[in-house]
């Protein structure tokens, strides 16, 4: 895996089919040159396999764009809006702004953009992403300009915090982090002087290609695709030296030399961990062995208690990996492998391409750096309920065992003392409910995306009914795991949402959830349960869905009489 692509290799990707590819519709509003960097976002949508429809606002035309309800901006009906000003054409207009307003400038520019969001929202449903200003030279004021609010360095620092506020008034404004960008390449490598003088255009040929993956990712993380699960091997990736061989005392960890350098890789994962990232360690070791720096080394970051998933053995490690996916119940793509052996790598590659496999350089000094370019684990959400899911996943894999010792399937469900809970949506649970709707993608029928204020919405609305459904049993709390979006029709109800955590397939969650929306329906006096299946490339799993509940196909639609329904059985209180 490269850390970017060439903007020349991703213009390659235009004229390779994309018709196979699922699509999503983009526009690019910028104030400067747009046209290379909306041929790098389609090029790179292509490498992440999805036909990104672009729409390229007229040069410098955002006003115009955004406040015309009949523009063509408005008429691509576009699910992603990146609004994207450039430093450059900032300052030039801060260089007009008359003194005594500079003060101001910054406060102006916030008022401005939250225009754009206001317009745009009045008049579409699309996500916004806004890319904010990385810094340019500047020294009218020297290092003094840190305490002048009239220089440009005060202003352009206090309009990014303050975009970083505002962004924060709407779930649906998300930020473009150019600034991050920039500083870690520098500013000599991301601007070109003579393309901004001769082509309008800040960015050189080689940054292009980064802004578009940054573009890119926040979209598809908003969109359901994003990495789940980090998988470790141990000796020479999560600590220095070999275990087995040098012992306990001999490993690299720490604060001093070369564990220093693994130690920072520990803390990313740990903070991934609380993020809500699962962690998994596949390592060819001893299981016995491979856990005791884990229970007894002083110096490691990550305890047992961090990994959800372990696994130490002899076996083929691309065998182990597909072992650690069956019980995490996560696709192969959301899936991290970190490995130093280069045989190993491959090997992951060959057998289970899906999964992300990093080039890890040679020098564990330059991991962290080296992983945390790649951006691996862009977030478009985050909720309490994230910290707390290693546990969860814990408790799966006791879960795990213990079916292994039944017989049969109902007895290992009636052993687990499920209960369960179907509750209208409130507000304490809107960000799990619009994570869980950008996030499903296996078990989702119709994968229609749903963000927090589109959830609040339905919440306030007479016409859309909205459920959410807990789970637990005798290991503890599977928490917030499905919900459902009905809507009020003049003799049914329509399913237009159904989701479900994958974690808790066959536990015949879907039987109870189908017999509290029958009760739902019948206490409204409808007839009818009406369901729709829109395939994707990852909703297969419930291909048959209603067809196994007892709906009947008719023309493109699943219809359940419940004039005759008869309860379904299932082991859940």
């Amino acid at each position: 895996m490269t850390n970017t692509y060439s903007f020349r290799a991703l213009k390659k990707n235009l004229k390779k089919d994309h018709g196979s590819l699922p699509q999503l519709k983009l526009s690019l509003l910028g104030d400067a040159a747009t046209q290379l960097l909306g041929q790098a976002i389609r090029g790179y949508g292509y490498e992440r396999k999805i036909d990104i429809q672009l729409y390229e606002g007229d040069y410098d035309q955002i006003d115009l764009q955004v406040n015309d309800p009949n523009s063509d901006f408005y008429e691509h009906k576009s699910d992603y809006v990146c609004i994207h000003k450039t430093s450059y054409k900032l300052r030039a207009k801060f260089g007009k702004t008359p003194l005594e307003k500079k003060a101001d400038f910054a406060k102006h520019c916030i008022f401005q953009f939250k225009h754009y969001i206001e317009s745009i929202n009045a008049r579409s449903s699309s996500r916004i992403i806004i890319s904010n200003f990385p810094e340019i030279k500047d020294r009218v004021f020297g290092n003094y300009g840190n305490k002048v609010q009239l220089s440009w360095t005060y202003q352009l620092r206090k309009l990014n915090f303050e975009l970083m506020v505002l962004a924060q008034e709407y779930d649906n404004v998300f930020i473009n982090d150019v600034a991050s960008l920039q500083h870690l390449k520098g500013q000599n490598f991301a601007h070109d002087t003579k393309t901004y003088i001769n082509a309008s255009m800040p960015e050189s040929l080689d940054f292009v290609p980064l802004l578009a993956r940054n573009m890119v990712d926040i979209v598809l993380s908003i969109y359901g695709r994003f990495k789940k699960c980090l998988i470790l091997d141990l000796d020479n990736t999560t600590w220095g030296g070999i275990i087995g061989d040098d012992g306990l005392e001999g490993i690299q960890v720490g604060d001093l030399g070369i564990g220093k350098a693994f130690n920072e890789l520990q803390q990313w994962a740990k903070q991934l961990k609380d993020r809500g990232i699962i962690l998994a360690i596949c390592s060819k070791n001893t299981e016995s062995v491979a856990k005791e720096p884990f229970e007894k080394h002083p110096e490691m970051v990550l305890r047992l208690d961090d990994i959800s998933v372990f696994v130490a053995n002899w076996e083929n490690k691309a065998d182990n990996i597909r072992f650690i996916q069956q019980v995490l119940n996560i696709g192969f793509d959301s899936m991290v492998f970190l490995d130093d052996n280069p045989f190993e790598r491959n090997l992951v590659r060959s057998e289970l391409p899906d999964v992300t496999v990093p080039e890890l350089p040679e020098d564990p000094a330059q991991y962290l750096s080296f992983v945390e370019e790649l951006n691996l684990f862009e977030t478009s959400s985050f909720s309490s309920e994230d910290s707390g899911r290693t546990k969860k996943y814990q408790e799966e894999a006791d879960r795990a065992k213990l079916k292994q010792s039944f017989g049969s399937i109902a007895d290992y469900l009636q052993s687990l003392q499920m209960k369960g809970s179907f509750v209208d949506f409130d507000s304490f649970h809107v960000p799990r409910l619009a994570q869980l709707s950008q996030r499903s993608n296996q078990f989702n029928l119709r994968t229609v995306r749903y963000d927090e204020q589109q959830i609040k919405d339905i919440i306030a609305s007479e016409e859309r009914l909205g459920y959410y459904v807990k789970l637990e049993d005798k290991f503890g709390e599977y928490g917030l795991i499905s919900f459902l979006i009905l809507d009020v029709q003049e003799d049914a109800l329509f399913i237009d949402t159904w989701i479900m955590s994958c974690r808790v397939l066959k536990r015949d969650v879907e039987k109870y959830v189908l017999n509290k929306v029958v009760e739902k329906a019948q206490e409204l006096g409808k007839s009818k349960i009406i369901g729709e299946y829109l395939p994707t490339p990852k909703n297969a799993l419930v291909k048959e869905h209603y067809k196994d509940l007892g709906f009947e196909a008719q023309s493109d639609r699943w219809v359940l009489d419940i004039t005759t329904y008869e309860s379904k059985a299932h082991f859940i209180q």
